[in-house]
């Protein structure tokens, strides 16, 4: 296959005409977080900073050992996600990349992510980040409110953040996404209104918006508990909710996934990923892998993992559970249904069949009636991004006749006011 060294990002790229048939995926989950925020219950450490070495090792080990699960050698997407990955230095970054060089090979369009908190994007990091293959960084600014900033244990504040994205496109990053939350104990409308107007006034390309949520194990959740604090009602949540899809779309964002919201052309490329059944290969403690038959997760220890020097599979490190008929259709549901494109009926009846088909639009039937899902008429639906590189669903290949012709084009989606309820809706989808 015909490639050429890019020798100032030292990785390997794809010429342009080169096709492949599969998209693949590389997740790197970094474990390391300076300090812990009350919300948070990814796997991380705020201990071990010397231990960073060891870890890049058994990375860099655990992508020479797991290559071959992934059924192409050609990479559409990396995302190096935590913790906080920005806690590396550029040099242990540098090492992992071209690790990753070794054994792959980067699509021409590949998207290559790095998530980053903002005071760690000082303009010196920022160009040593440009220096390297990543060309999205995603920033957890999470709101522009000081004093909400301290109650969730972050730890820049709303100036920070706005450097950061100075920085980042001084760099030459132009590709940015921030995270926000919304529901926050005592937050007001207009609060969010504000959280909004600063966002969407910043020069980035994609927008993550989230509910707070109070995970077990938390502190947040600690607090819940013991009275604390309060969640804000459920009213309120819907309104903040409402106001973020309006203040998005005015300022030019596809609301394109029911948290997420990009300038056109700028939608996640591995998180939409993710929704459309694409294969990825996790490494590190706790990060999780699917091949599209099986799912597996590395165990969330990262002194166990350093131990073994990131082999996984000969440490037993590792869990997996084999996809069944059912989960698929599951996750079909709960994955495609969360997107602007929705659900391809043509596709879900090949992968599926007719019965399955029908069964799933009578108990559609109530929701369509009611408004709150629809099934739009599209040849040519707003995929979410679209797929390059010649690549085709298995499920569109051959010659289909009879009743499925009926579907043909045909998207299953949730409306504006089915958004609100989107969980409750999906769910009763479920067989």
């Amino acid at each position: 296959m015909p490639f050429t060294t890019n020798n100032s990002k030292n990785v390997v790229i794809l010429e342009q005409n080169s096709t492949f048939m599969h998209r693949c995926g590389l997740y790197i989950h970094v474990p390391f977080c300076k300090s812990r925020c009350i919300y948070c219950d990814f796997y991380s450490t705020t201990c071990g900073y010397e231990k960073r070495k060891a870890y890049i090792e058994a990375v860099c080990q655990e992508i020479t050992l797991r290559k071959e699960y992934l059924d192409s050698s050609v990479l559409s997407s990396v995302y190096i996600g935590g913790g906080t990955p920005s806690v590396l230095m550029a040099e242990e970054l540098k090492t992992l990349f071209a690790t990753v060089a070794e054994h792959w090979q980067l699509s021409p369009d590949a998207e290559v992510t790095l998530e980053a908190n903002p005071d760690d994007a000082t303009p010196d990091y920022a160009k040593a980040l440009a220096a390297l293959p990543i060309n999205r960084v995603s920033m957890g600014v999470q709101t522009f409110n000081d004093d909400m900033l301290r109650f969730l244990h972050r730890r820049h504040t709303a100036e920070q953040a706005r450097l950061a994205v100075d920085n980042l496109l001084s760099a030459g990053i132009d590709n940015i996404s921030i995270d926000l939350i919304y529901g926050i104990p005592n937050q007001t409308i207009d609060q969010w209104q504000s959280d909004l107007e600063q966002a969407l006034a910043l020069p980035v390309t994609h927008l993550s918006a989230y509910s707070l949520t109070y995970e077990e194990g938390t502190q947040l959740h600690h607090l819940r508990e013991q009275g604390k604090v309060s969640e804000v009602d459920e009213e309120l949540s819907l309104q903040m909710y409402s106001l973020l899809m309006e203040k998005a779309e005015v300022a030019g964002f596809r609301h394109y996934e029911i948290s997420n919201f990009a300038l056109p052309g700028y939608e996640a490329r591995h998180n939409s990923g993710y929704w459309s059944g694409m294969h990825y290969l996790g490494l590190g403690p706790a990060a999780h892998s699917y091949n599209g038959t099986s799912r597996q997760w590395n165990s969330p220890d990262l002194q166990a993992y350093i131990h073994a020097g990131g082999d996984t599979l000969g440490a037993r490190l590792f869990s997996r559970e084999e996809i069944t008929k059912r989960m698929q259709l599951e996750e079909t549901l709960l994955t495609h249904l969360r997107t602007a494109a929705g659900l391809n009926l043509t596709a879900f009846a090949c992968d599926f069949g007719q019965e399955k088909l029908d069964a799933l639009l009578a108990r559609a039937k109530p929701y369509i009636n009611n408004g709150t899902l629809v099934i739009k008429n599209q040849t040519d639906p707003p995929l979410t991004p679209p797929m390059k590189g010649g690549e085709e669903r298995s499920s569109f290949m051959g010659e289909w006749g009879g009743s499925l012709s009926m579907v043909n084009g045909q998207w299953l989606c949730l409306t504006r006011e089915g958004l609100f309820v989107s969980d409750d809706i999906i769910s009763s989808l479920f067989e």
